[in-house]
């Protein structure tokens, strides 16, 4: 008589860690990108307020070092702003991937659960036959003993 395999729970254990994980680092590459989206903004609203200072008559003087100081400020918020996008741009790149790899890992946990389900519908039936070759075989012994009798 047909067993179930043992190796049908473990992969399925396994799928569905694969799943799990892959969900997990979704989380945080989703959250990465949320913090660097409110990095850039934050950052977009400094150098508006350094630009609008600029642009204010000063009722003192600004001495020409304040001068290139604020200008240098200003060029390197946005420096940090273009590598802000980049960083952006590869966090969403690697939500995407993330996404893909979410499905196919789901797609492999289906596969498994499918794959054990034939695996108990096949004891299972192996089972019945079993069972039914054994009515039968004591219906054939009955007949038989009352044949002889």
């Amino acid at each position: 008589m047909k067993q179930a395999r043992n190796c049908w729970p473990a992969l399925v254990k396994k799928a569905n860690d694969g799943v799990t994980q892959v969900q997990t680092d979704l989380a945080a590459a989703v959250e990465r990108v949320a913090q660097l989206h409110a990095s850039h903004q934050r950052l977009c609203r400094l150098y508006d307020e350094y630009r609008l200072k600029e642009q204010q008559p000063q009722n003192e003087f600004q001495g020409m070092q304040a001068s290139m100081n604020q200008r240098q400020f200003m060029a390197q918020l946005l420096n940090l702003q273009q590598r802000v996008v980049l960083d952006i741009s590869r966090a969403e790149t690697l939500v995407a991937s993330l996404r893909k790899k979410r499905v196919l890992a789901e797609i492999e946990l289906q596969k498994m659960r499918a794959l054990e389900e034939q695996d108990l519908l096949a004891v299972r039936r192996d089972q019945q036959q079993h069972e039914q070759r054994q009515m039968d075989e004591l219906g054939v012994r009955q007949f038989n003993l009352r044949m002889q009798t």
